[in-house]
């Protein structure tokens, strides 16, 4: 069986170092910079209106003003955690996904002695975006298009700011200012890590590690300065972003408009919703009667899972799958669905759930019958989901 090693990267070494599915659990802390992603910043006093009437989640969250205690504190004011959500069409299908991020405040910044808070003559109120890097150019058009007379700037920053993730076994599930103080902001304030300080080699300092909005599972997610390595980053743990993928795939989770397929998903059926991705008492957004319409009937009968690729025997194997194939279920010989993302003995797959949970071992891939497909039931769904597949089976 031909093992897939998908390699870690060492920052300063053109060495590699091989992982495969199972010892990525043990493997961590590693981190990886995601190329695939871009960074993207909207700023202006109508920001937050602009975004809250186009995408999924709820963004006056970033508009909220201070608590009593915050306005009162003599220490930096912490910056809010990142948001996931999505644009979609006006007929409710999925273009992009977004992680909205509140930039540094002046008072998390270090001046540039070094010794003390910073501060910012500009005061516009801004938000940054991680989006797709294989549909920048188009995302951009899209937002100026519905921008209007909205007072709103939308600028690609992408070769200022880089996204990173930060993920693998031995991580904390809980906030990195909690479990992790040394990560909670790199500048000026309580919580400064020297040593990332002094490993960021750049005077844009205040940026910080984030819980993952989706799910804890998922690690740590920041954007930074592009001259910079982010704090908590060894050397040695720099790794190649296809062990990201590969984490993801494990976890099954989507990410960009080519795994969750741009005008064509529906976000539902992508898990968008259990990924923290949608709000239900936001009010209107574009899309989102369809998406009310669905979430409130209840049945949602594909979704995507977690896949793994075995032989007749029921051993893994790799690199025989490719993104795009048919899930044929050979007792019926109908179409279960469609491999999204594969990468090695791991994918992920939307599949009509009646076919997923059978347990019957009679899913392959077509024009392969050799090579079977298990579909993965992850423990961060929610008991509902299963529920909901239950009782439209019974009802079928």
């Amino acid at each position: 069986m031909h093992r897939f090693k998908p390699c870690l990267r060492f920052a300063k070494s053109t060495a590699y170092r091989s992982f495969s599915s199972h010892n990525l659990e043990t493997a961590g802390p590693i981190a990886s910079k995601l190329n695939s992603r871009s960074v993207v910043r909207f700023r202006g006093p109508d920001t937050v209106k602009f975004l809250q009437g186009l995408l999924t989640n709820d963004v006056r969250k970033f508009s909220e003003p201070m608590g009593e205690n915050e306005r009162t504190s003599t220490l930096p004011a912490p910056n809010l955690p990142p948001m996931y959500a999505a644009l979609l069409t006006p007929q409710g299908k999925f273009l992009y996904d977004l992680f909205l991020y509140e930039p540094p405040k002046p008072d998390a910044k270090l001046d540039k002695s070094g010794s003390g808070p910073g501060s910012d003559p500009d005061q516009s109120f801004e938000l940054f975006a991680d989006v797709d890097a294989t549909v920048l150019d188009e995302l951009l058009v899209t937002f100026k298009k519905y921008r209007v007379r909205s007072k709103v700037e939308i600028e690609n920053v992408a070769k200022d700011f880089s996204c990173w993730q930060r993920y693998g076994g031995n991580l904390p599930e809980k906030s990195s200012s909690i479990e992790e103080p040394e990560a909670a902001s790199v500048g000026w304030g309580a919580g400064v890590d020297h040593s990332g300080e002094s490993a960021s080699r750049g005077n844009n300092l205040g940026w910080q590690w984030f819980n993952d909005p989706r799910l804890d599972s998922l690690g740590f997610r920041g954007i930074f300065p592009s001259d910079i390595i982010p704090p908590l980053i060894e050397a040695d743990k720099e790794t190649d972003e296809q062990n990201y993928l590969l984490w993801r795939l494990q976890k099954g989770v989507a990410e960009g408009s080519t795994e969750i397929p741009k005008g064509e998903a529906m976000p539902l059926e992508y898990n968008l919703a259990g990924l923290k991705a949608i709000s239900f008492d936001k009010g209107c957004y574009m899309g989102q009667e369809l998406v009310a319409r669905t979430h409130h009937r209840g049945v949602i009968r594909k979704r995507l899972l977690p896949l793994r690729f075995l032989n007749d025997s029921g051993e893994e194997v790799e690199q025989k799958v490719a993104p795009g194939s048919e899930v044929i279920d050979t007792a019926s010989h109908k179409k279960a669905g469609t491999v999204r993302a594969a990468l090695g003995c791991r994918g992920l797959g939307l599949l009509r759930l009646e076919e997923a949970f059978k347990g019957s071992g009679a899913l392959t891939i077509q024009g392969q019958e050799n090579v079977k497909v298990e579909a993965v039931r992850t423990d961060w769904w929610p008991a509902e989901w299963f529920q909901e597949y239950q009782q439209y089976s019974a009802v079928a």
